[in-house]
C-alpha cells in the first residue's frame, strides 16, 4: 500500500538541528553488510568541512603519493591534518598572541626550522 504525502505538509530529508551535534555511535549490530573503508577510529569524533586552497590540496596529494612511494602505506588527507593537530596540541607552543593566520605561520615555520620569505 502506497501513502500519499500531504501538500501542505514538505517531507523532511536529513538530520534536525539537535542531531547534527550528537556524538557518532557505532551500531553494536556487526551482521550488516557496511560499504566502504573499515571505521579505523577508536574514539568519538566530529566530521567538519573545512576550506582549503588548491595548493594546499596538491600538497597534501602528493605527500600522500611520495609516503606510499616511499613505504607502500597510504595516508590520508585527513591522517595528515590530523597528524599535525595533535603534534601541535602536545607541543609547547604559546599561541595566544597570534592574531593571523600569517602570524600562526610565521610561528610554525620557525620551529619547525624552515622559513621562506
Amino acid at each position: 500500500m502506497t501513502t500519499r504525502r500531504t501538500p501542505g505538509k514538505p517531507r523532511r530529508i536529513g538530520k534536525s538541528g539537535e542531531e547534527i551535534f550528537l556524538p557518532q555511535v557505532e551500531s553494536s549490530d556487526t551482521s550488516k553488510n557496511r560499504r566502504g573503508r573499515r571505521p579505523t577510529h577508536t574514539e568519538h569524533w566530529t566530521k567538519v568541512t573545512v576550506v582549503l586552497f588548491d595548493r594546499q590540496i596538491v600538497f597534501l596529494d602528493r605527500l600522500g603519493a611520495d609516503i606510499r612511494a616511499a613505504s607502500g602505506v597510504a595516508i590520508s588527507r585527513a591522517n595528515v591534518i590530523r597528524a599535525l593537530i595533535d603534534a601541535l596540541s602536545e607541543s609547547d607552543l604559546d599561541l595566544t598572541g597570534t592574531r593571523s593566520e600569517a602570524d600562526l605561520k610565521a610561528i610554525l615555520t620557525a620551529r619547525l626550522g624552515r622559513y621562506r620569505t
